[in-house]
């Protein structure tokens, strides 16, 4: 019973979208259904808060990923891009100053 109830639900993302505290109340609610001792119910909080944050962490590892692939095809320039040319800039500027410091 216990594994029916877990995989239901951890069924889709809805576990990784899901507060700390729904995640908590509603594995609580789903031990007291399924009549299990204190120790398994706290075990299946724990399991599924778990999981909950790996399936964040997947989630928005694949929206970041998703994110970068769509500014390189559009061409956005990245942070790094706008660093290296403020280095640019500043080597250039320095080359700039020190020439006209000679004349």
């Amino acid at each position: 019973m216990k594994d029916l109830i877990k995989k239901g639900i951890l069924t889709g993302v809805g576990l990784g979208l899901m507060t700390k505290e729904k995640v908590m109340d509603y594995a609580k609610k789903a031990a007291e259904e399924a009549k299990l001792s204190e120790e398994e119910g706290h075990k299946l909080v724990d399991e599924l808060l778990n999981h909950s944050e790996e399936t964040r962490k997947e989630l928005e590892k694949k929206i970041n990923d998703q994110v970068k692939n769509t500014m390189d095809q559009v061409g956005v320039a990245t942070k790094e891009d706008l660093n290296e040319l403020k280095k640019m800039i500043d080597k250039l500027q320095k080359g700039i100053e020190g020439k006209t410091k000679r004349k």
